[in-house]
């Protein structure tokens, strides 16, 4: 049998594989799976961010330990510039999110970031979402993704977990609609409108290095691309609930240090941020319950005023 035979009698198989891993494409990125409601979420929050022509702003950005954390009506109210919040999710990165927002920076913005510890400890600046929020995002790549482990993880977005399709199916019957972690919509600021229950017992987190050499560097850069677009950086430690062991406040305290040579870095002086209270919390270490929420605002609101008073000083950076 020849070569064209022998494709001939192929073809069907390599047609429905195709069109299995086609629509697999689609489940993921464009409706069904986590990754197409991250995309969708962001793409609400990029376009909030393009209506609001105010000529000073506040951008607060980071994984979703800054997107369940703020309430931007709050801090807006307090501060009296407009907020939006683009916090997205940890798993996509630290390469990944600070590139994904910097085309919404304008002349005059003042960029908060609010890493959790989780992107900040990452040795690459890679999540377990970087490549697909990229594809997903049309900017394949996005962060520097090595080509080899590009091609690998964007050919899996072909291929839907076996768990994914199985929620998928359940949603269909029980509520006869897709649904996931951020399918929920968010509000005109970009913030949350949905607090998602803990289901697990809590334990105290703690943080086994300080921030890793490899996000200094992205933040550096990214400090750099702010104020290359008129904007100014200021950083702050994120609130989580965790431990007050020696180990970790000492690795909390030098990731503080690393950090405020970059660029202005405000967190509470005695607590560092740590909080010692769960019910502060919702279903993740540095998930707030809305009222929390609320105190979070109000205290970023003075720390911050310095920096958004008309006529303050532009704080100090750092080369």
């Amino acid at each position: 049998m020849g070569f064209n035979a022998k494709l001939l009698k192929l073809a069907p198989y390599l047609i429905a594989a195709g069109a299995a891993w086609s629509l697999g494409f689609i489940y993921n990125v464009y409706y069904g799976g986590e990754l197409s409601w991250l995309r969708i979420m962001y793409e609400d929050k990029i376009a909030l961010a393009a209506e609001q022509n105010a000529p000073r702003r506040l951008l607060i950005t980071g994984g979703s330990g800054a997107h369940y954390t703020i309430n931007s009506q709050e801090i807006e109210k307090g501060l009296g510039i407009p907020t939006i919040n683009l916090g997205l999710d940890g798993p996509v990165g630290l390469d990944v999110i600070l590139p994904s927002i910097i085309d919404a920076v304008r002349p005059g913005d003042i960029v908060l970031l609010i890493p959790e510890y989780l992107i900040l400890l990452e040795p690459d600046g890679l999540g377990d979402r970087s490549t697909g929020f990229g594809v997903a995002t049309g900017r394949p790549g996005l962060g520097g993704i090595p080509p080899k482990q590009l091609a690998e993880e964007a050919w899996l977005l072909g291929v839907p977990s076996l768990r994914a399709l199985t929620k998928s199916t359940m949603d269909l019957v029980e509520k006869g609609q897709l649904t996931g972690y951020y399918s929920d919509p968010v509000d005109d600021r970009g913030d949350p409108t949905v607090t998602k229950p803990r289901e697990g017992d809590w334990w105290e987190l703690t943080i086994d290095s300080p921030v890793s050499k490899h996000a200094l560097q992205s933040i550096a850069q990214f400090r750099k691309d702010v104020e290359a677009k008129g904007g100014t950086l200021i950083l702050s430690l994120p609130w989580f609930y965790g431990s007050s062991d020696e180990k970790t406040l000492a690795n909390v305290k030098k990731t503080a240090q690393e950090l405020a040579k970059i660029a202005p870095l405000i967190y509470e002086k005695d607590s560092f941020n740590i909080k010692t209270d769960s019910k502060l919390f919702a279903d993740t270490h540095y998930h707030l319950q809305p009222e929390a929420r609320i105190i979070r605002a109000k205290e970023l609101v003075e720390q911050l005023k310095p920096a958004i008073a008309p006529h303050a000083k532009q704080p100090t950076t750092h080369p």
